[in-house]
């Protein structure tokens, strides 16, 4: 592939919301773009548009902002792409690189579960690439329904991963794959292609469970006489039980990850390490250092753990070395939510709350420790000018309103002993006490 300027993308789709997986790559497609001077391309794949919605199309977006990742060009919906997609189909049809086929979708649904209940793989036979000029024009003219699948060469499909290195596939394992639906409408690897190639996109940087879409992505590139991009696989992420990440191993959303009182910069930092050593023992690092340090030579192919641990350390180690006012807004949002804050505070209180966050900050590991721990002394009653004392440490007694009346004088040792024997009577000094007062 010729030297251009990189340019990337992260496409996910509105089906539901930012997770962490998809977090990572988009993560790790602006590290490289902002490495190599390139430009981080968004795009919204809502070509499912039963599933889609724009409720999550925002809450990626917010995902995204939260943690700083902006994005230089779009975002770009793909349905709007529909004409471009079905326009490149019709031409690899006409180019006799695809076909239409007529099959019954039914028929080779059937054909499939029958040869996975006998433990076979099955892929589509090419009935319809088969068929002479008379019996296509017949089933043209009869206006039966047909998709239009690409004619899979016969050979060997191989490219060098940036992550993997040197990968192949088998042809004779691919089947003609449906570009077009019988309803006309485009698939994921038909859309994909089409909206790469428009958008002039350089490096294809995934998750590995799209790595068997790419031997067909290329397939299409070269159908279409265009050559194909680089392509990486990022590795999966697992949780402690080390299988597949998913919602039952804790936050839904990567703004889960907010309410639950971490910082963006940790979450950031933290996610840039999944799978990823700059080398040494860089742990705690700015994302100008990321940036300078990045390379996908230093993703392991291998599938990282979600360590929760470290995550808490990390964010403790930020909010101890993160001022307290470049905090003060995240902590107030805790107060907000549990109903101790209100607007007018924000100039009676932010210098007192200011002080009170760089005592507790050091021994806090989430912002919502920090919120959780101010909430005694930001009720109604508390001071607004003076310094915040830490009226709960053991080492403070309690003000003298609070503990029990008790003899001005110590008592002696044989006196405690005797009062510590069930059954024994108050001292003669400690009954004439009482009758004075």
């Amino acid at each position: 592939m010729t030297a251009s300027p990189v340019r990337v993308r992260f496409a996910p789709s509105p089906t539901g919301y930012l997770h962490v997986g998809g977090a990572r790559t988009a993560l790790f497609n602006w590290l490289y773009a902002r490495r190599q001077g390139g430009t981080f391309v968004l795009r919204i794949e809502d070509t499912d548009l039963a599933r889609s919605s724009d409720e999550m199309t925002q809450a990626i977006l917010d995902g995204l902002s939260w943690l700083g990742l902006a994005w230089d060009e779009g975002p770009f919906l793909q349905s709007l792409g529909r004409a471009e997609h079905v326009a490149k189909a019709r031409r690899l049809v006409a180019e006799g690189n695809a076909y239409p086929c007529w099959c019954d979708p039914a028929t080779l649904d059937a054909k499939r579960k029958e040869a996975e209940g006998r433990g076979h793989a099955w892929k589509y036979d090419g009935t319809c690439a088969r068929l002479d000029a008379a019996e296509r024009a017949r089933l043209e003219a009869s206006g039966s329904p047909s998709c239009v699948r690409l004619r899979v060469p016969a050979g060997t499909t191989a490219y060098d991963d940036l992550i993997h290195g040197p990968v192949s596939f088998e042809n004779a394992d691919i089947e003609d794959l449906v570009l077009l639906r019988s309803d006309g409408s485009p698939t994921y690897n038909l859309s994909c292609v089409s909206d790469d190639v428009d958008m002039r996109i350089t490096d294809v940087v995934r998750g590995d469970d799209h790595i068997s879409n790419t031997p067909k992505q290329i397939l299409l590139y070269r159908a279409l006489g265009l050559e194909e991009p680089r392509f990486g696989h990022l590795p999966l992420i697992l949780g402690d039980d080390k299988k597949r990440l998913s919602k039952r191993h804790g936050a839904v959303s990567v703004l889960e990850y907010r309410r639950m009182g971490y910082l963006p910069e940790v979450l950031f930092n933290f996610l840039a390490l999944l799978g990823w050593s700059p080398g040494g023992d860089h742990e705690i690092m700015t994302r100008d250092e990321m940036v300078s340090l990045f390379s996908f030579d230093g993703v392991n192919p291998k599938s990282a753990v979600f360590d929760h641990d470290k995550l808490d350390w990390m964010n403790g180690q930020y909010l101890s070395r993160t001022p307290a006012e470049a905090i003060f807004d995240e902590v107030r949002d805790g107060l907000v939510a549990a109903g101790l804050w209100r607007a007018e505070m924000d100039g009676e209180r932010r210098a007192w709350t200011i002080r009170l966050i760089e005592l507790l900050k050091t021994r806090s590991r989430r912002v919502s420790d920090i919120a959780r721990d101010a909430t005694p002394f930001l009720t109604a009653e508390s001071p607004t000018t003076t310094r915040p004392r830490a009226s709960t440490s053991p080492r403070r007694r309690p003000p003298i309103a609070s503990t029990p009346l008790r003899a001005p004088w110590p008592r002696s040792r044989r006196s405690r002993n005797r009062r510590s024997r069930p059954g024994c009577a108050p001292s003669a000094r400690r009954r004439a006490f009482r009758r004075r007062s």
